[in-house]
């Protein structure tokens, strides 16, 4: 009973969003330490951030891109699962195939040009990526 809720869609999506929004706010956390802290406005005296201003930045950095890398974790992982559902196997063509669906749709937003090099990016993308995982190989110099 416990592997048939492991490997259920339903639970794989729960936890890659959760996943994604962690190490989406992760990122966000690193990006904002990047961004600049005060910005120049030509004829204007220049302010000095607060912390909570800073802090607040940081949230809303941190809290953005968890949203989206949650949401793309969560859209790769139903559309994952469901071709791997109706095909009735479980290969790299599965995530080579999310990954072209995930990538175009977030593409999408954009326009036509780029949903097509969305999915291309993203289904080569994921088919390394599942290669890489299922290969064994090891990045340590061993």
């Amino acid at each position: 009973m416990m592997e048939s809720i492991l490997e259920s869609c339903a639970f794989k999506t729960v936890i890659s969003t959760v996943g994604g929004f962690v190490l989406g706010g992760a990122l966000g956390l690193f990006s904002s330490s990047f961004a600049p802290v005060t910005v120049p406005i030509p004829g204007q005296e220049l302010k000095t951030q607060t912390a909570r201003e800073i802090f607040r930045e940081m949230r809303m950095s941190m809290l953005s891109y968890g949203k989206n890398f949650a949401a793309v974790g969560a859209i790769f992982t139903v559309v994952e699962c469901s071709i791997e559902t109706y095909r009735a196997k479980s290969d790299w063509k599965n995530s080579t195939y999310a990954g072209g669906v995930t990538g175009g749709l977030i593409g999408l937003r954009a326009g036509i040009k780029a949903g097509v090099l969305g999915a291309a990016g993203f289904a080569a993308f994921s088919t390394l990526i599942d290669m890489y995982f299922h290969s064994g190989l090891s990045l340590s110099p061993d």
